[in-house]
C-alpha cells in the first residue's frame, strides 16, 4: 500500500476521564477512544460497552473500584464491533445483553470484525492474547427490554439503525440519563463503515425527542447538560449528512470511489479535520457511503484483505 492507515500510527497512550454523569452513572473516556458507560444500582453495577480487551476492560474496573464495591452483574453491548465487546470477559459478569440483531451479526461477521479491526486499530489490542474468543450474549432483544438493578430501573431499546442496524441505548429513568454507545459521538468522528446514513439523522431526533439532562456517547466527552446534549446531536447529524451527501452525488452519477473520497475530503475536511480518528474512519465512511447511494442496504462486510483493497483504490 502507498502508506498506511492512519489508526495504525497511533500508539500514544490516551489520558482517561471517569466523570458522574448522574446519580450513580458514570462515563469512563478517554480522548476518543471508545467510552464505557458505568450505572449503579442498589446492589450491583451494569457495563455499558465493553472496551477492546480484557486489559483495557481492567482500566474501567479499576476506576469503578474508587467509587464502589458491588459486583458487576450486568454488561450491556450496544453493537457487535470487536473494540465493544471483546474485553467482556474481564467483568465476570453472569448477563451479556445486546440486541438480537447484533447477536445476528456476530454470527455473521464477528470474525471478520475481529480480524479487521485488529489490523487497524493495534494500540487497542495490545493484551489481545487474553481475549478468550467471540463475546456472545446470554440475553437478547428486539425492540426493548427493562433490566432492574434493585429498584433502579433501566431500560435498553432499539430506537433505530444508524451507526450499524443493531444499536441499541440504556436509559435510566430517575436520572434522566442515556448511554447512547455510538449512535452519538461528541467532537469524534463517526465510523461508518457498517452505517446506514438514511436512518441514522432520524434515529438522532428519536433520542432528542426523550430530552435527556445528560449522553454519554460512544466516543468523545460525557455530556451534561441540555445544551451539550443538543449541541452533540446537532454535530454528529452534520458529520453524517456532510459525509454522505458529497459522495452520494459522485456515486449517483457513475463516478468512482476515488472520486467519491476527494469530494468528501473537500465537504468534511474544513469542519472535521480537528475530530479525532477523523483521517482512520474516512476511507471506510466513503466505502460505505459510496454502496448506500447505489442501493447497497446492508453493509459490506469488513475483512482484513478488503480493508487493504479499499485503501489501495483509494490511494491510486
Amino acid at each position: 500500500m502507498a502508506k498506511q492507515f492512519a489508526s495504525t500510527g497511533d500508539m500514544e497512550e490516551k489520558k482517561i476521564s471517569f466523570n458522574e454523569i448522574g446519580d450513580n452513572l458514570y462515563a469512563f473516556t478517554a480522548e476518543g477512544d471508545p467510552n464505557t458507560g458505568v450505572i449503579i444500582g442498589d446492589d450491583s453495577v451494569m457495563i455499558v460497552d465493553a472496551q477492546a480487551t480484557p486489559r483495557l476492560a481492567g482500566k474501567v474496573i479499576e476506576k469503578i473500584r474508587t467509587v464502589t464495591d458491588k459486583p458487576i452483574t450486568h454488561v450491556v453491548l450496544s453493537h457487535y464491533h470487536a473494540v465493544r465487546v471483546l474485553g467482556a470477559s474481564a467483568y465476570g459478569a453472569s448477563e451479556v445483553i445486546m440486541s438480537e440483531m447484533a447477536r445476528a451479526m456476530v454470527v455473521e461477521r464477528g470474525q471478520e470484525d475481529w480480524d479487521s479491526e485488529f489490523e487497524r486499530f493495534p494500540r487497542l489490542f495490545q493484551g489481545h492474547e487474553s481475549i478468550p474468543g467471540l463475546t456472545w450474549p446470554t440475553t437478547t432483544f428486539n425492540d426493548r427490554m427493562t433490566v432492574y438493578l434493585g429498584n433502579r430501573r433501566i431500560d435498553l431499546m432499539f430506537l433505530g439503525r444508524a451507526h450499524t442496524a443493531g444499536d441499541i441505548v440504556a436509559y435510566v429513568p430517575d436520572a434522566n440519563v442515556m448511554f447512547t454507545g455510538d449512535i452519538v459521538e461528541y467532537k469524534s468522528a463517526c465510523y461508518c463503515g457498517d452505517g446506514h446514513f438514511l436512518d441514522w439523522p432520524e434515529t438522532l431526533e428519536t433520542i432528542r425527542d426523550w430530552d435527556v439532562d445528560a449522553i454519554a456517547p460512544g466516543r468523545g466527552d460525557a455530556l451534561v447538560g441540555r445544551e451539550k446534549v443538543g449541541e452533540a446531536l446537532d454535530l454528529t447529524a452534520d458529520f453524517v449528512r456532510s459525509t454522505f451527501n458529497p459522495v452520494a452525488r459522485v456515486a449517483l452519477k457513475g463516478g468512482d470511489l476515488k472520486a467519491a473520497y476527494e469530494a468528501c475530503r473537500e465537504k468534511c475536511d474544513p469542519k472535521f479535520s480537528d475530530y479525532a480518528i477523523y483521517e482512520h474512519c474516512l476511507p471506510f465512511n466513503v466505502a460505505r457511503a459510496y454502496d448506500e447511494a447505489r442501493d447497497v442496504d446492508t453493509p459490506r462486510i469488513w475483512t482484513a484483505e478488503r480493508d487493504k483493497q479499499m485503501w489501495e483504490a483509494l490511494q491510486g
